[in-house]
């Protein structure tokens, strides 16, 4: 996520720079065709050409709003977690003692065994922000595609493309507990699996009343919603029929576009070849220079139909890096850093030791 006001003009021009270039081809073609060839019938009117884009406007911004209500979706899903994470490590810090316990245990005993329930928890959030950054084959493909992997070299690491969640997650789970969730499918149900079993048996020994206990289950609960909320967001993309004919749309509206440009740029050189001949010196060379320019006004085109092009491609793109908001991109929630948050927020709760440091990113992206 992108911490400042705005991109760096440079930096956005950077990310788009080689469709710039080939939107300058796009309409340099048919200018050539029209002035160089003389094809001059080779234009479009402009007035479907305008209800054209007018349509794929709608739909450009259709798809932004569709984009956005997921992003924000799952920012309030991972909100729900920081909070239920909380809750969840204050419960165990006040409801496990040894008031009914048929077996009292020692400060450092009950020290122990609060850390290893909260460290099972960070466990989860290790285990879940994994499995949101798995790669789809909807996704934008942050580590293959040029243009994001040039933006994801320049501008951030993520912890995911360096260490694996093995050796993330082994120093909060005992050997056994380790072994038992990687030889299963979810690893993030599994370990809640694991909390649960280990309520109840903290429960049979008195450690836990009955209404604690259930309590501490609803969170389990709870943690299990928030878990399946935001597999619902990941494995469910934007709907394809919709990505594709927008994406369509766009492009159509991209390569008529020159054709509809070019016309106007011709009507306003022949105005100005107009007005020279009334009120220019035929001889001088300021007069030869200007109606050369109008002669091929129409070449100013290109530029104009480049930056309309760009426009309605950049709004595209922006939807399209936006619908999918855990792959790890400048505009998504920044869920490995929220992990770390989360982290060091509960077990400042505990007086753990050896708590770790915020990450530190770069160029105002967190991740």
């Amino acid at each position: 996520m992108y911490t400042r006001r705005i991109f760096p003009i440079r930096g956005v021009l950077k990310w788009t720079r080689r469709h710039i270039f080939l939107f300058i081809l796009i309409a340099l073609i048919p200018v050539i065709l029209f002035d160089v060839v003389g094809l001059k019938w080779l234009h479009v009117p402009w007035l479907p050409l305008g209800v054209l884009g007018t349509a794929v406007a709608f739909i450009v911004s259709f798809k932004n709003n569709a984009s956005y209500d997921r992003l924000w979706e799952a920012r309030k899903i991972w909100g729900g977690i920081v909070n239920a994470s909380r809750s969840w490590t204050i419960m165990v810090k006040d409801f496990i003692t040894n008031t009914h316990a048929e077996q009292k245990l020692t400060d450092n005993e009950l020290q122990k065994l609060k850390r290893q329930l909260v460290h099972r928890h960070v466990a989860w959030l290790t285990a879940l922000r994994y499995q949101l950054r798995k790669d789809k084959p909807w996704e934008m493909h942050l580590k293959t595609k040029k243009s994001n992997r040039e933006f994801r070299a320049s501008y951030f690491r993520v912890c995911e493309d360096e260490i694996t969640v093995e050796n993330e997650i082994k120093p909060y789970l005992s050997e056994v507990e380790f072994k038992e969730i990687f030889a299963k499918g979810n690893q993030a149900s599994q370990i809640l699996g694991i909390q649960s079993k280990h309520l109840k048996t903290l429960m049979q020994k008195g450690l836990i009343e009955d209404f604690r206990h259930m309590e501490m289950m609803n969170m389990l609960v709870e943690f299990y919603t928030l878990q399946g909320k935001s597999e619902r967001i990941k494995n469910f993309p934007y709907p394809r029929q919709f990505a594709t004919l927008n994406y369509m749309f766009v492009w159509i509206f991209i390569l008529l576009l020159p054709f509809g440009i070019m016309e106007g740029f011709e009507v306003i050189g022949d105005h100005i070849l107009d007005d020279l001949a009334k009120h220019a010196e035929h001889t001088s060379l300021t007069h030869r220079i200007q109606e050369f320019i109008a002669l091929h006004f129409v070449w100013f085109s290109i530029p104009f139909s480049a930056l309309i092009a760009w426009v309605f491609h950049t709004m595209e793109a922006i939807g399209e890096n936006t619908e999918n908001p855990f792959e790890g991109g400048p505009n998504d929630v920044p869920i490995t850093d929220m992990s770390r948050g989360i982290e060091i927020d509960i077990r400042q709760l505990i007086d753990d030791i050896d708590i770790p440091e915020p990450y530190v990113w770069k160029n105002n992206i967190v991740m």
